[in-house]
């Protein structure tokens, strides 16, 4: 198994997952702070949501940890929720700022 596959693979799948609120994957937003895929392609991914309070934050993560699951060659996935530090629309891609109407 080639773990810089399986590590594109992650990121593939973490684009297909969105706040139901916002037209723009979590990936592309900024939340996912870690991926760390270790030697024994155990997975833990550290991310965070928009806004502590956010309405759709358990929807959210069952989709991240169902796609992270089912992705082969992870063993397991764990998906922890920070907020330290905390989110900033600094953090989205460029292409996210304009999909959402931010000056660059």
């Amino acid at each position: 198994m080639d773990k810089l596959k399986i590590e594109e693979r992650i990121i593939e799948v973490l684009k297909t997952v969105y706040d139901p609120e916002i037209p723009v994957n979590i990936y592309d937003l900024g939340l996912i702070y870690k991926i760390d895929l270790a030697d024994d392609f155990t997975l833990s991914v550290d991310m965070t949501l928009t806004a502590p309070n956010c309405p759709a934050a358990d929807f959210i993560m069952q989709d991240v940890q169902q796609k992270l699951d089912a992705i082969d060659g992870v063993k397991s996935a764990t998906v922890n929720l920070v907020f330290e530090p905390e989110w900033h629309k600094d953090m989205m891609t460029d292409e996210a700022k304009v999909e959402l109407g931010f000056d660059l």
